[in-house]
């Protein structure tokens, strides 16, 4: 009888045992499940070819900032040199990211440069001290016959533009160290509190819509070839979204089978910039551009072709490459404006990324830990010189969604794959030979897309209110207006110098005007929460996508993290696993800040 039931349990265990197994198959070959997790890893091969698919979709952003920035830092005419700061920015974007992955948030999230901190930038370099002398000349407002230019490309032309980059180093430096106190301190979370949808919207959207002048400068060059060039994007973005081709692909169960690759939206971007290119390298082969100066001259692909042969094949990007880094308080204040907008953009793309990735939320100290990594990323990028910062790129987690691979190691190898190319200097000179109005068209696009990433948090907010609308209307319009009027008008806010460059900068930048009046706007005038959109915009999904896990251990640092728990002292860290806030240990004595822990928990955008 014993025997028997002996048996009988083994049996039941064996039929539990298969059902589990029955049950998990059926989540891998669900629709919506993850092929692999968090914290797995596909086979090696699978992984490199997944992970040069992450750089790939990263490039289009990547270049993108260097490009805009090389007329105002005065290094257009020189090639080589827009080469090198292409190179580094890509070098920077995997250290970058191999950081984030290993020791910050720890999700699968590509980081690269920021357009945040475009406008600040630009407003700095339009100081009367940092216009390029080049961009003057051409204007008839500098004396060249009293004041001769150095050759393009020549040691005293990079010299000029070197001086302005090192400029922007110190900037990004010093502020950077902000965003580490911040994020470490856990302070992030409170910032949070009162920060709405109406205080994110001006700001985003006045950084894509500040930056029409250099867009249309780009396109206007040669107009025809910067509308082909929307045109490709909307075509392969939009309308052939839905059309895949046939590839092999790997999976666990079958080994190699037919998969549908939508390759229209992984690529979009890079596919439009591909044939662009091609039909302007046929317009000049077949002599259909002007050989000479003129409308359309720009738009020809052999105009800076030299750059290859000039380019280095092996270039090792190094911290002060251009020289020492100079800070001016001015700056520094300026760039804080999209320090703060990077921030809380990355915070949504982590809640973003982990619920593609399968990954329970992220807690509230991989959050903190996130963003003083992403500081740490700014301060090496600004160290090494890239004109940039870093921040969480949501193309690469749009791509996650499609492919269903939220391994942690596929971005890791994005990033060491980021690092090798960013060494070889001809890939860098590769993509200077991009013509203008090829780069117009493609920022049209992506710069537009920025303002519609900003308009899209009205979703939240009741449009039928018309405090609302006042809010938004106002932040929106006086962010334009007054910027504008500043950077014509130096000189009449303050008559000290420095505090004239300070204010310049602060109320020359359109992003930190327009958020600071919705911000204030939004907190004193009454209005409900729902009214607001606050309640939605913090409404908090706990639902983990098929095949995913709710263990939070996916947030623990490698090695160490058990070490760490021992130490008494790790409760108070904000940025290590077991801290325990404030209201946990006293909200006994204080019963009011137990709402407070769970606003910050709660919070998600």
């Amino acid at each position: 009888m014993e025997c028997l039931v002996r048996t009988s349990k083994m049996a039941e265990k064996a039929r539990q045992s298969n059902e589990a197994a029955v049950a998990i198959e059926e989540q891998r070959s669900a629709p919506d499940s993850i092929l692999y997790k968090v914290d797995e890893s596909p086979p090696w091969y699978l992984a490199v070819l997944l992970g040069f698919q992450h750089y790939l979709t990263a490039f289009g952003s990547t270049i993108t900032v260097p490009l805009v920035l090389q007329t105002a830092m005065c290094i257009d005419q020189d090639r080589v040199g827009l080469s090198e700061i292409i190179s580094t920015t890509f070098f920077v974007s995997g250290i970058s990211t191999l950081l984030q992955t290993t020791l910050g948030v720890r999700l699968p999230i590509i980081q690269g440069v920021t357009f945040s901190f475009l406008t600040p930038t630009f407003t700095i370099l339009a100081l009367d001290k940092w216009k390029c002398p080049y961009v003057l000349a051409a204007k008839g407002e500098w004396n060249v016959t009293s004041f001769p230019l150095p050759d393009p490309g020549s040691p005293g032309h990079r010299e000029i533009w070197q001086m302005r980059m090192r400029e922007i180093q110190g900037t990004i430096m010093v502020s950077s160290v902000f965003q580490i106190i911040i994020g470490f301190s856990g302070i992030m979370g409170l910032i949070l509190q009162f920060i709405g949808p109406l205080a994110i919207v001006p700001t985003i959207s006045l950084i894509g819509l500040s930056l029409f002048k250099e867009a249309a400068d780009l396109a206007s060059k040669q107009w025809y070839i910067a509308l082909m060039t929307m045109f490709l994007i909307a075509l392969f973005s939009q309308y052939l979204r839905n059309i895949s081709i046939p590839v092999c692909k790997i999976t666990r169960k079958d080994g190699c089978s037919v998969y549908k690759l939508p390759i229209f939206k992984l690529f979009p971007i890079l596919l439009a910039l591909l044939t662009a290119w091609m039909i302007c390298a046929i317009l000049t082969a077949t002599g259909a551009l002007p050989e000479k100066e003129g409308w359309g001259y720009a738009a020809r692909t052999d105009v800076n072709a030299d750059v290859l042969k000039k380019a280095l094949w092996f270039r090792f990007p190094y911290p002060g490459q251009w020289g020492m880094p100079t800070v001016s308080v001015s700056a520094v204040f300026g760039m804080l404006a999209g320090v703060l907008a990077s921030m809380i953009e990355s915070v949504g793309d982590y809640y973003a990324c982990a619920k593609l990735a399968g990954a329970p939320p992220p807690p509230i100290h991989a959050v903190n830990r996130g963003i003083g990594i992403e500081g740490i990323g700014c301060l090496l990028a600004g160290a090494w010189g890239s004109g940039n910062g870093t921040t969480s790129y949501s193309e690469n987690i749009g791509a996650i969604g499609i492919t269903r691979v939220g391994s942690r190691r596929v971005v890791q190898i994005g990033g060491i794959v980021m690092i090798v190319l960013g060494c070889l200097g001809k890939f860098g000179a590769l993509f200077v030979t991009i013509p203008d109005p090829v780069i117009g068209g493609l920022f049209m696009v992506t710069f537009g897309m920025v303002v519609a990433v900003g308009l899209s948090n009205l979703q939240f907010v009741d449009l039928t209110s018309s405090r609302n609308i006042f809010i938004l209307g106002t932040s929106i319009f006086f962010g334009l207006s007054f910027p504008n009027w500043m950077k014509n008008h130096p000189g009449y806010i303050s008559t000290d110098e420095i505090a004239d460059q300070l204010l310049t900068v602060l109320l020359g930048t359109s992003m930190f005007v327009g958020g600071v009046v919705g911000f204030v706007l939004d907190n004193t005038i009454p209005g409900t929460l729902e009214e607001r959109g606050i309640i939605k915009w913090r409404e908090t999904d706990d639902s983990v996508k098929v095949g995913g896990t709710s263990n939070t251990s996916v947030y623990d640092l490698p090695f160490i993290q058990k070490y760490l728990n021992r130490l008494t002292i790790t409760r108070f860290l904000p940025f290590c696993a077991n801290f325990q806030p404030c209201s946990v240990t006293c909200k006994r004595e204080n019963p009011t800040l137990e709402h407070y822990e769970q606003s910050v928990e709660d919070t998600k955008f």
